[in-house]
């Protein structure tokens, strides 16, 4: 089973960027989206049928042009699951699950910090999900959640860890949060797999960041302890350029 998680900052942009070209080539069971700023109906859906993906299930933001994520998949799921039941979550379109007989997988997309206001929401959102997750985990064992966290969990995620200690995304609230998710249960399937620095997820459009790889690594697949022995592959996907993220996959039996 190979899942792919993509933040792609404008799904109708990345559809323009060679996106569903792409998609075909890296030929994931199923790929979860993050910050789609789309609708249902404005996305060519016969696309995504033909590169092989019936079931596409999409959880937009009420605002317009706004956050949302979806979920492709080649498998009919057994259940589908828009949002948490948390109001002050599910406005934005953030969480979006699929069940299946032996796994669930999770669509997240967690908000940034980008000024006081969003910070505050920021961290209300990380403590309700935290709960929720906890709660989660007892009925669903097995479960995989992607998608962007807006949050570099140590040092070796971020390529200037000195300079950003003070910014969201690296703040020390956010990092012992992630650290208290992972240890209540979860793992972080790349780094089961890899340990070694420069490995990055998402870079500024500014400076040449990119170019230069100076990047933060805030996309995850995080999956419950009970998989951790079904996992046989994870990786970073930074070839894909549709988007100022990049993809990550995990693949497990």
């Amino acid at each position: 089973m190979r899942i792919i998680s993509y933040n792609v900052n404008g799904i109708r942009a990345a559809f323009t960027k060679g996106f569903m070209d792409w998609l075909k080539q890296a030929d994931p069971d199923i790929i979860c989206l993050q910050e789609i700023k789309a609708t249902h109906d404005q996305v060519a859906i016969n696309e995504i049928e033909e590169a092989g993906y019936p079931y596409h299930y999409f959880y937009s933001a009420q605002k317009k042009g706004y956050s949302g994520v979806a979920v492709f998949s080649k498998h009919k799921p057994n259940n589908v699951v828009y949002g948490t039941g948390i109001e002050h979550m599910d406005f934005e379109g953030r969480n979006l699950r699929l069940d299946f007989d032996t796994f669930s997988v999770m669509s997240l997309y967690l908000p940034s910090g980008t000024n006081i206001e969003r910070l505050d929401h920021k961290f209300m959102y990380m403590h309700d999900f935290q709960e929720y997750i906890t709660n989660l985990k007892k009925e669903l064992p097995n479960l995989v959640i992607c998608g962007d966290y807006n949050i570099c969990h140590e040092a070796i995620d971020i390529h200037d860890p000195i300079r950003n200690a003070k910014v969201s995304g690296f703040l020390p609230e956010e990092r012992a949060w992630l650290d208290t998710f992972l240890k209540n249960g979860f793992v972080d399937s790349f780094r089961h797999f890899n340990k070694e620095p420069h490995n990055y997820s998402w870079w500024s459009y500014r400076a040449g960041a990119r170019g230069n790889n100076k990047g933060w690594r805030i996309d995850y697949a995080l999956v419950t302890e009970p998989m951790k022995e079904r996992l046989t592959r994870a990786v970073i996907l930074p070839e894909a350029k549709h988007s100022d993220h990049c993809p990550v996959m995990v693949e497990f039996e």
